[in-house]
């Protein structure tokens, strides 16, 4: 186990963890801290925690030091520098007539990478784009293809649920959300209530889905011919949550069978 602290390049980014840190280091405090991209100022957002080093799914950034009042300036800088950089970017692209949507431009602290993210729904050879970039801005130049689900999380909005989407919210990660997922659940495999704003399956999803395999492991399939307590019937409809099924029994029609009384 070692120690270390969360921390995120941006509100509602991706938590990465840095090593140790002196004793007054506090939530919400900027750092500068040594990563494989270079100095980078980043926001901590966790208190010390102790984690498994074999869990670590990346190296682990190297504390530098507690932002001063210059780094927090040239962190201000290196935003606006990458504002107009993006401007910069999208003009290029139209010019050569590439079909991607430059989403976000980001210098790292000590300016030594320039990284554009882009959406698009091909490869794109942005070569000549990348030589035009590096010889304006002097720096090594990264364009990025993201997916549409980190476009959702940039831009926003409110899900069907009627609250701001997850992934802007609080997710930092996106875990793998299979079909598989809502048939457990026995939600209509139904675009519009399954998919979010993304397009995608919805990250919501996930969270119960291990509840659901565990209360529908005793549970019949629909279809199935049981045993009841008035004969033998096929199952027409099941109610995971409350644990009953409903059993159609011929000559004595529908019944409703509660699964921990029948146990």
């Amino acid at each position: 186990m070692i120690e270390v602290i969360g921390v995120t390049f941006k509100k509602n980014g991706k938590i990465y963890y840095s090593s140790s840190t002196p004793e007054n280091i506090k939530i919400g405090i900027n750092l500068i801290v040594k990563t494989d991209r270079g100095l980078q100022y980043v926001t901590v957002v966790t208190d010390k925690i102790q984690i498994d080093s074999e869990k670590l799914k990346e190296p682990l950034f190297e504390f530098v030091r507690i932002a001063n009042h210059k780094d927090n300036n040239q962190n201000k800088k290196n935003i606006e520098d990458a504002k107009e950089a993006l401007k910069k970017c999208k003009e290029l692209a139209k010019k050569y007539n590439l079909n991607m949507a430059i989403l976000e431009a980001n210098y790292t602290f000590d300016r030594g990478q320039l990284l554009f993210t882009f959406l698009s729904d091909n490869r794109i050879d942005f070569r000549k784009l990348a030589k035009d970039l590096a010889t304006i801005y002097k720096t090594r130049i990264e364009l990025r293809q993201i997916g549409i689900r980190d476009k959702a999380k940039e831009i926003g909005g409110f899900g069907t649920c009627g609250r701001e989407l997850c992934c802007s919210k609080f997710l930092c990660d996106f875990n793998s959300v299979s079909i598989n997922m809502a048939k457990n659940q026995n939600i209509a495999l139904n675009p519009n209530k399954i998919n979010g704003a993304c397009g995608r399956l919805l990250c919501c999803l996930k969270y119960e889905d291990k509840c659901y395999k565990e209360l529908s492991k005793n549970m019949p399939k629909v279809g199935k011919m049981v045993e009841t307590k008035l004969g033998v019937g096929k199952v027409i409809s099941i109610d995971i949550l409350k644990q009953k099924y409903r059993v159609n029994i011929e000559n004595k029609g529908i019944i409703e069978v509660d699964l921990n009384e029948d146990n």
